[in-house]
């Protein structure tokens, strides 16, 4: 960025508007919603919770991270043909092996997840990942030039959460980072929205997003907020070098204090006639022209 822009904040951090707020129904996570951790950290470190994850791409991604421990795979006879060959291979690179498959009737899967679950006849009990932090993220993208994050302010539909925890790991970002309170646990709703995602890319959760962000800014990150009412277009602004992107809630925007945070603050040139984007839609459309610059 040039160095205009990295002497001062923004001036456009008031009367927000609501561009890449999400306005989705409330899904039902799973379990306690453990940790998502980053698979260049380091040898698996396995906590105690446990979780339920169904869909093909969720359990195929969680079984080939060394960083899961899975617990138990239901599948019925149809899924078993069609992926158990994949299965197999899984299971002969995997360091501790992974358990026989259960051969089970869609009704028993059915029982063993949420009302409504699209489990394509596969599940599996996993234990979650360690918790990664800001500092581990700091540390994992130290010394690249082009670094990218996403800060989600109370995004708490995990469906929002999953599709932008994909777009990350489509467009290469580093890491999702959302507050522990008012954000969806990394379950079962969450990992399916993510199809295989939640896999490859950090989710943080931080008590005070807030200090996050400066700490992000200590790292070399320029923090730049999504608001429908800024003046800068996204695609006019000087988003070069590392870059923090972070979209606020659904129906109310980013709160004033990740706001003041914000070194600058964009917005997604879309019809005026429209309110705002889906939150995960305006991630998006954001993280691709960021990777445009890059």
């Amino acid at each position: 960025m040039k160095d205009k822009h990295r002497n001062g904040r923004s001036h456009e951090v008031s009367g927000q508007a609501r561009n890449g707020s999400g306005r989705g129904g409330s899904g039902r996570a799973q379990g306690n919603g453990s940790r998502a951790g980053h698979r260049d950290a380091g040898p698996p470190q396995i906590s105690g919770k446990r979780l339920w994850l169904y869909g093909i791409h969720p359990v195929l991604a969680a079984l080939a991270n060394p960083r899961r421990r899975t617990l138990r795979v239901l599948m019925t006879a149809e899924a078993e043909a069609s992926i158990g060959a994949r299965l197999e291979i899984l299971g002969q690179s995997s360091p501790s092996g992974l358990p026989a498959p259960e051969i089970v009737s869609r009704e028993i899967i059915d029982r063993s997840l949420p009302r409504g679950a699209v489990h394509q006849g596969v599940a599996a009990q996993v234990q979650g990942l360690d918790d990664t932090d800001i500092e581990d993220i700091c540390r994992a993208t130290e010394g690249l030039d082009n670094a990218r994050v996403v800060i989600l302010d109370q995004v708490t539909d995990p469906h929002n959460v999953g599709a932008v925890v994909r777009s990350a790991a489509a467009f290469n970002a580093a890491a999702v980072i959302v507050p522990e309170r008012n954000s969806p646990g990394d379950g079962g709703v969450l990992a399916k929205s993510a199809s295989g995602a939640l896999e490859r890319v950090a989710l943080v959760r931080v008590v005070n997003l807030a200090r996050a962000l400066q700490r992000l800014k200590q790292a070399g990150f320029w923090c730049v907020g999504l608001d429908g009412e800024a003046q800068t277009p996204i695609n006019e602004a000087d988003l070069s070098g590392r870059v923090a992107l972070v979209l606020g809630a659904e129906g109310e925007g980013l709160r004033r204090l990740t706001r003041e945070h914000c070194d600058l603050m964009v917005r997604i040139p879309i019809n005026r006639g429209l309110d705002s984007l889906n939150v995960s839609n305006a991630a998006a459309i954001s993280l691709y022209e960021l990777a445009r610059r890059s």
